[in-house]
């Protein structure tokens, strides 16, 4: 479109584009037909695409997004090139699947792997930050969880799709609190452990600390309290 042609007060081109009003009833067409077309490559694609994405599956969705999009709203572009790409587009998909289920290897690259995020109540500061995750978007996590302290953990792992796994302890030890520092109300209810501190940064555990004092775990000087196991009864009258 040339400079001269542009005119501010030309609201028609505005809203309906230099394409003819009856063009309008077009794109409602090329929609619906498109709108078909892809709700069947995706269920073709599996029931994956229906839940938390990987990698590959998001980049197949951005992919679908940007497919579709131009047949559906310039006339100049039919639709059999844009139903020839999402078969394309299916066959490669399957094809990764295929590839990353007979080759670990495959697997990992496309589709990353399982990071271990906390073992024995203690945080992998050192994955966390390779995986750019903050002790807050792990805390908030364990929150929804009903995770109070970090003792409670047996080992915590970041999924390929991304979301968390958390398995506990059948008996919980002393651990780090989870809850946020401005709620005064809900730390007040928990009970300190004896003699026992839990590093602010990692989690670690150790008995009778100074202010100057290096966790074993990770080297920082920073401590709070270790939070005292609990029943479930008495868990949950802290969080109710």
């Amino acid at each position: 479109m040339k400079k001269e042609e542009i005119h501010l007060g030309d609201w028609q081109r505005i809203i309906l584009g230099n394409a003819p009003g009856e063009y309008m009833l077009e794109v409602v067409l090329r929609t619906l037909v498109i709108y078909v077309i892809l709700l069947v490559v995706i269920r073709l694609l599996g029931k994956r695409m229906g839940a938390q994405l990987t990698i590959t599956e998001m980049a197949v969705m951005l992919t679908l997004g940007a497919i579709v999009a131009v047949p559906m709203q310039i006339p100049d572009r039919g639709l059999l090139p844009a139903a020839v790409l999402l078969g394309v587009v299916l066959l490669l998909q399957r094809g990764v699947n295929l590839l990353a289920l007979k080759n670990r290897k495959v697997e990992v690259v496309v589709q990353s792997d399982v990071s271990l995020l906390l073992k024995n109540g203690v945080l992998n500061t050192a994955e966390m930050e390779k995986m750019g995750i903050s002790h807050e978007q792990v805390f908030a996590h364990l929150r929804s969880k009903d995770v109070l302290h970090l003792g409670q953990l047996c080992r915590v792992y970041l999924e390929s799709g991304g979301h968390f796994s958390v398995f506990r302890y059948k008996e919980p030890r002393p651990g780090l609190s989870v809850l946020p520092e401005r709620d005064e109300h809900l730390r007040d209810e928990e009970q300190h452990a004896p003699d026992l501190s839990a590093c602010l940064y990692c989690g670690n555990v150790q008995h009778q600390v100074s202010a100057k004092t290096q966790c074993t775990n990770c080297g920082h000087q920073h401590w709070s309290y270790a939070v005292q196991p609990q029943s479930l009864v008495e868990q949950e009258a802290v969080l109710h």
